[in-house]
């Protein structure tokens, strides 16, 4: 009895191939498999990051480094300039009357030619020949060729004078002339890095530093700095005590320690040390987290928040808080780090 087989080629019904359907399920693989190597990092593409505010602080400080020696010489220039235009003018007015000297001597010269050329010997010298007696006569020509012989000697002294000096402000007025050119070019020079300082200034990233006891704080705020705040901020409330530097206690100086250790940057416990470990920064470039001092021998420090505001540890009987440095004279600001 024959027995039925099924052909090996008999597909199951309903299940039929599509071209349609395999391209869906590549699509699916392909997908799944990229996925997965994102996951892993093979192919994400690199994340841009903003440049910190330590970084553009330092491609400030190497433009600085090259701007400062271009200052320098610029500051030389102008000095060399002020004592040369001192100089030009010393000579200018020593110039002058000798001119004028020279001048009126030659115009003297200059007249006694001409009369002797238009008109002859003057009646007062015709007077001295005719009335002269013979004995006397060769004394009144030799009197009278001294007196040519000391007014061109006379001239002949004051020009040489006068050349003597026209030489030096020369000499001067050429230096003048290059020394303004170096001016210039330095001028050029200095504006030039000063305008990329500014540029890296306005792209310092401003950030907003929130904390449960402090003000939000908006600004330029470097990282060991928004550490430093956040670490003072907590210990409001916390009691002032002489000489303690925390974890329960501060005093001024202790509690500043006590923040930027926390940054990983060591200040020692004493105000006059910390004065000299911080960069000196002016009160118009003050940002939130330097050291803000008071009185004239630097006997208290806080921690400044921006806005005439700090946090600090103020004396015996009064916790950490948050104040404004008008309360006191302020002595300067220093940058830790």
């Amino acid at each position: 009895m024959p027995v039925a087989t099924m052909p090996l080629h008999r597909r199951v019904p309903g299940r039929s191939p599509r071209p349609g359907g395999l391209r869906r399920v590549a699509r699916r693989l392909v997908v799944l498999v990229a996925a997965t190597a994102v996951g892993a990092g093979l192919l994400a593409a690199p994340a841009y990051a903003e440049p910190s505010v330590e970084q553009i602080e330092a491609e400030i400080d190497k433009q600085w480094r090259k701007l400062e020696p271009t200052i320098e010489q610029y500051n030389k220039v102008r000095a060399q300039l002020k004592v040369n235009r001192e100089k030009s003018k010393s000579l200018e007015k020593k110039i002058q009357p000798l001119a004028l000297e020279a001048e009126l001597a030659m115009n003297r010269v200059g007249d006694m030619a001409s009369r002797y050329y238009i008109s002859g010997p003057s009646h007062e010298l015709g007077a001295v020949l005719l009335n002269a007696k013979p004995d006397t006569l060769g004394e009144q020509m030799a009197f009278l060729n001294r007196l040519a012989a000391e007014e061109r000697r006379q001239l002949e002294g004051v020009m040489k004078i006068k050349r003597k000096y026209d030489g030096q402000k020369a000499k001067l007025d050429a230096l003048i002339a290059d020394q303004e050119v170096k001016e210039k070019q330095l001028a050029a020079k200095k504006k030039q890095i000063d305008a990329e300082i500014k540029r890296l200034e306005r792209s310092l990233p401003v950030t907003t530093v929130k904390t449960t006891n402090c003000p939000t704080i908006n600004g330029v705020v470097s990282g060991a700095a928004r550490t430093a705040i956040r670490t003072a901020c907590a210990q409001v409330g916390k009691p002032y005590v002489w000489g303690a530097t925390g974890p329960n206690a501060f005093d001024c100086s202790g509690l500043t320690q006590y923040a930027y250790r926390a940054a990983g940057i060591h200040l020692t416990h004493f105000t006059g040390a910390q004065w000299n470990e911080g960069k000196a920064i002016s009160r118009a470039d003050a940002r939130p987290g330097d050291l803000v001092f008071f009185f004239s021998d630097l006997h208290h420090v806080g921690l400044y928040l921006g806005n005439n505001q700090m946090v600090h540890a103020p004396r015996a009987g009064k916790p950490v808080n948050v104040s404004p440095i008008t309360t006191m004279p302020v002595a300067g600001f220093r940058r830790p780090g």
